[in-house]
């Protein structure tokens, strides 16, 4: 498809065909039905559906996409796929796929993270090599940093993960570099900061969070709940992806996109409790391996490479994803 631009909102978008894969996920299900909300974008959404959580699930979140004339949907696995005719199609790569879960990347399930994270990643990069792409958007992780040793973290600041999934997610990363050196694959990483939402994932602290207050079920603290993160809505996230894009910026470019809201989880109850109105049912847990003390991140790259700036603040983002959670349950 030639490319064109058009305005929308503030933003000028590059008219084109997107390949977004894990389609049907938290992100890549928001991000397929922005872009199909611009109107000058086509589609092509690839999902293994794993179950890793309900397949229904994430057939669900596709179910308005699929109502686009715009949209096609794939299903297949990245590492099992012809990928070189599909990337040779598309315009721009959103590779929006892996395997999630700091907590069971330890053990026998590693294999799997392997396989979704590096070498899925590889697959895509290879196919890409060929391909006369305007993007590829890569999204990686703030699990890679581990506990950073300042605050905020900067893109400069060396990776330290302190658990295999963001090894994992780290290793993609620096193959998404190489073959923007080697090859000129027009990567941009871009490292989300604790994503949350509608849709966000079943086995995620927020869902697990808003789900306990309207079931009335206990919350598991896993230890003090003084632990801080930089929480960052799904919406600022799509939006960034977008920008990075149309950026038309130099390959292998690694952005932090961090939500501004930085609190502890104590402070997040207090903030869900507020907005359902009662008190919740807390067990306090033992921490677990691999959970950082603390993650934020320099935004200060993406405002200067994007134009980017994070908009949604921690209780109108919980107050989002809490009215979505009771939608859902009706």
């Amino acid at each position: 498809m030639a490319p064109n631009s058009s305005t929308t909102g503030e933003s000028q978008v590059t008219k084109g065909r997107a390949l977004v894969t894990g389609c049907a996920g938290f992100v890549g299900s928001t991000l397929v039905e922005q872009l199909l909300a611009a109107t000058d974008w086509e589609v092509i959404g690839l999902d293994s559906l794993t179950d890793y959580y309900s397949p229904e699930l994430k057939r669900r979140n596709l179910e308005t996409a699929q109502k686009s004339d715009r949209f096609s949907f794939v299903h297949a696995d990245l590492n099992r796929i012809d990928l070189a005719g599909l990337v040779q199609s598309v315009d721009h790569v959103f590779h929006q796929a892996g395997q999630p879960g700091v907590r069971s990347s330890w053990g026998t399930e590693f294999d799997i993270y392997i396989d979704s994270n590096i070498s899925a990643t590889q697959k895509l990069l290879e196919a890409s090599r060929s391909a006369e792409l305007k993007s590829f958007v890569y999204a990686s992780s703030s699990s890679i940093y581990g506990d950073a040793r300042a605050y905020p973290t900067r893109e400069t600041d060396v990776p330290s993960p302190l658990s295999p999934y963001g090894a994992t997610k780290l290793a993609a990363e620096h193959l998404c570099s190489l073959y923007a050196a080697n090859f000129g694959v027009p990567t941009v990483s871009l490292r989300y900061f604790t994503v949350y939402g509608p849709r966000q994932r079943p086995d995620m602290a927020f869902t697990r969070l808003v789900r306990s207050a309207i079931e009335g079920r206990p919350f598991d603290v896993y230890g003090d709940g003084s632990q801080i993160r930089e929480f960052t809505h799904v919406s600022d996230i799509v939006r960034a992806n977008i920008l990075a894009a149309t950026a038309g910026l130099p390959p292998g470019r690694v952005i932090n996109l961090s939500g501004g809201s930085s609190v502890s989880l104590t402070e997040v109850i207090d903030v869900v409790q507020s907005i359902h109105g009662s008190p919740l049912n807390l067990r306090y847990r033992d921490s677990l391996p691999g959970d950082v003390k603390r993650t934020g991140g320099s935004t200060e790259l993406a405002g200067k490479l994007l134009g980017w700036r994070p908009e949604i603040q921690l209780q109108e983002g919980l107050k989002s994803q809490y009215d979505w959670a009771m939608r859902s349950s009706n």
